[in-house]
This record gives C-alpha cells, structure tokens and sequence, in this order.
C-alpha cells in the first residue's frame, strides 16, 4: 500500500503539473502517513478510520495530486464498517468530505497552491460517490459477517444441547440399567448372609443369582459405553423391549417379588426408541417396588388401546423407606424418556392402598386396538 501511494501520487503529480502542488517531503510524509496508519486497523480500527481520514484531508488541503492517497481511507474504513463501527466510519468519512468541500470552495484564496480558483465540483462528486460506494460495500460485508456469526453460534448452540441431550441420555441408560440390577444383588446378597449358615444350598442360589445379575448388568453397560465410543455406529446387540418383560419378571423374582404380566389389546410394533423408554419404565417401576414397597407382589398391564399404549406397574404393599414419590432419578428419567415421545408419566398411592405407576404413549394413528376393561 505505501509504495502504490508513492508511486501512484508521483505519476499523479507529473499529469496535474500546474493545478496541484509538487510533491515535497511534507507530501511524501503524508503519503506514507496512512499506509502506516493501516497497521492499526484489526486492534484500533476506529483510530485507524480517523487517522487515514485526517492524513488524506491534510494531503487534499495542501493542494497535493489526487491519486491512490484516498485508498487508506477506503482499506481503514472497510475494516471499521466490518468490524461494527459505523457511527465511527461515517464520521470520519463525513469529516473528510466536509473539510475537502470547506478547503475547495471556502478557503482555497488561503491555501496552496496558491491560485484563486475554487475546486473543480467534479471531483467532489467523484469523492461523495466514493464514499457511498464504500459505505454500502462496508454495510454488506458486516451484514455478511454478522449473519455468519450468528450461524457460527446457533451451530454451536445446537452442538452443545445435543451433546447434553447425549449425556442425559446416557445417565438415564446406566442408571436404569445399574438401578435394577444393584437392586437385585443387594436382595440377594442379604439372602446369601443370612441363609450362609443354615441353607448353604440357598446361599449358593443367591450367589448364582448375584452372578447372573451382575453379568446382564456389565453386557448392558458395555453396550451403552460402546455406543458412546463410537456414536455412528449402530448398536451390536437390539435394544431391549417390551418383548422381554418376561426376563423382567424373572430377575425380579430372584430379588423375591412375584411379578405377573398381562397385555392386552393387539400388539403392534413400536419405534426402538419408543420400545425401549416403555421397557426402562416398567423396569424401574419394579426396581422401585423391590427397594421401597414391603409387598412382595407386582402386576404389569401392557394394554394397546386406540391410539395409545397404558403401561400400568402396581403393588399392594406399605413403604418401607423413603419411597419413589420422593422426586429421585427414577421418576425424573422416566417422565423425561416418555416425554420425549409425547406421553405422560403417574406415579402415586392408590386409594385403596399401594402403589401405581401408570404411563402412556402415543400410537401410530390407523391403529384399532381392544379397550381396558
């Protein structure tokens, strides 16, 4: 930039001998004013708006040749406009305009080069031309800029709800499967302790049933710890569904809860995702009778209705602790997993004594399923 000016300004200078001063030092200083100005520009770009603004005004008012000195201000005011700072931009270009129409047209009898002549309005138009010409270029440009930032941290946005939806996700998952089966093993694990002695055999049964627990638990960890290593990978083993509440009512009998399972209506084939929230309600409404209810009994109702799938957990016994209904991560992932299918989640005493957690799930329309009786 600093040698296009001097040498522009100098081949300028030679066409406009006669109307416009010679290029002296003072020019010559001026013209390598505003190049050096542009260093400022990414860290002060107002300072530098201004200051290539005030050089080319002191340049142009000395009667200096016009030539390549008003690019400074075009470079210096582009990277403003750019930047946000409009209101500084137009000021500056607002004050060189100004004072060249105050210096061509008001006080030409007192500067050089010295003839009593007012400006050529040509060249003032020329200039104003210029100056709108820049601005609109600097507002498309920033407007540009400003679009894409935005993008840049919706983008960015969006990537961290997903990566927070992943992990509530997978929270849900372990604690699901990990809630269960702990519940399990500790049963079993007292059962040994105390049977260790009088029932060897029994203890031993426990011991096996700890075992098996243990085993599916770790499979169902791998699974969900896998899926995290490698999230565009489809999951190697099927996720598990409402097809499997009879392993549910088997692991649940080993902890000592005899559960029954009943379903009613046609079943229908549902989404994984929508199958698999259906199971993990069902096996944490279990999982919480096994921990907080003194019954030792539980029925599971799968009913297919129209439009809608009713998932019903009940058992007949008394608390025996701090109960499920006291807000703690089984209900929340619940009502979080259903939710995000459109359903809805119950969970409270029965008036008759109890507990019931019900849920439903919206069904694909065209579906004619059998009512509850």
């Amino acid at each position: 930039m600093l040698a296009i000016q001097q040498a522009g300004s100098g081949f300028a200078a030679h066409n406009q001998r006669g109307t416009a001063a010679d290029l002296d030092p003072a020019a010559r200083l001026l013209l390598a004013l505003g190049p050096l100005l542009l260093l400022l520009r990414r860290r002060f770009p107002r300072t530098a708006v201004f200051g290539t603004s005030a050089v080319t005004l002191g340049y142009l008012a000395a009667g200096y040749p016009y030539g390549p000195v008003l690019l400074s201000v075009v470079v210096a005011g582009f990277g403003a406009l750019v930047a946000g700072h409009r209101y500084a931009t137009w000021s500056a270009l607002g004050m060189l305009l100004v004072g060249r129409l105050l210096a061509a047209h008001a006080f030409y009898r007192w500067l050089p080069p010295g003839e009593d002549g007012p400006g050529a309005w040509g060249t003032d138009l020329f200039m104003a031309v210029w100056m709108v010409a820049l601005c609109t270029a600097g507002e498309l440009a920033r407007v540009r800029v400003a679009e894409q930032a935005r993008r840049e941290r919706e983008e960015a946005e969006a990537a961290r709800r997903r990566a927070d939806e992943e992990r509530l996700r997978i929270a849900r998952e372990l604690h699901d499967v990990l809630a269960h089966s702990i519940s399990v093993i500790n049963v079993q694990a007292g059962v040994g302790l105390a049977l260790l002695d009088s029932d060897p055999e029994q203890a031993r049964t426990a011991l096996g049933t700890i075992k098996s627990a243990s085993k599916e638990a770790l499979g169902e960890v791998r699974q969900v710890l896998a899926t995290l290593r490698t999230p565009g990978d489809a999951p190697r083993a099927p996720a598990p569904g409402l097809d499997r509440l009879g392993e549910l009512a088997e692991q649940a009998a080993s902890a000592g809860l005899q559960v029954t399972t009943g379903t009613e209506g046609t079943p229908v084939p549902l989404a994984p995702g929508k199958d698999l929230a259906a199971f993990r309600v069902v096996q944490e409404a279990l999982t919480n009778v096994v921990r907080h209810s003194g019954s030792r009994t539980a029925r599971v109702r799968v009913r297919y209705g129209s439009g809608v799938l009713e998932l019903r957990v009940d058992d007949d016994g008394p608390a025996t602790g701090s109960g499920p209904t006291g807000g703690g991560n089984g209900l929340v992932g619940m009502r979080e997993r259903i939710a995000a299918f459109g359903g809805t989640v119950e969970a409270g005493p029965r008036a008759d004594g109890g507990f019931r957690v019900r849920a439903t799930l919206p069904l694909r329309s065209g579906e004619q399923q059998a009512p509850l009786q």
